[in-house]
């Protein structure tokens, strides 16, 4: 297994979004990840850069932080940071997929989403940044 690159820093706006997500693919093949849950990681990436491109700095420029490094054990830590709006995703109540499309609320979908490919993910306030942190474990079957 080869060095991971320490972080990429890009400007907050939809233009940095292949280059975010190549930097995250870098990371994870270089490790060994396989092709099926580098597109697993990719969508969730998506899913989370995206809204922080149209959420975090409410129409003030802004930058974010990715992040990738090794833990104890061999998984790949990704870390995505941003100096936006205090918003911690995970707080919020899972949508009820059971009800009718008419009856649930907007929003929420895409946090759930991120949950599904990516169980453990975590997030945590550090000062004037929020963080988002997926742990990324090979799975020997993708």
């Amino acid at each position: 297994m080869k060095q991971i690159p320490a972080h990429i820093r890009v400007p907050a706006s939809m233009g940095s979004l292949q280059t975010s997500l190549a930097f995250v693919r870098s990371c994870l093949a270089s490790q060994g990840i396989g092709e099926a849950r580098l597109r697993e990681v990719e969508l969730a990436m998506e899913e989370i850069l995206v809204n922080i491109f149209r959420y975090a700095y409410a129409g003030r420029d802004g930058e974010v932080e990715v992040a990738c490094r090794l833990e104890d054990g061999g998984r790949v830590l990704v870390e995505v940071a941003d100096r936006g709006t205090p918003f911690d995703p995970l707080s919020h109540q899972d949508p009820d997929l059971r009800a009718g499309i008419e009856e649930r609320k907007i929003g929420g979908l895409g946090v759930f989403f991120v949950k599904q490919l990516v169980p453990a993910v975590r997030y945590r306030r550090e000062g004037e940044r929020n963080i988002l942190t997926l742990p990324i474990d090979a799975d020997p079957m993708l």
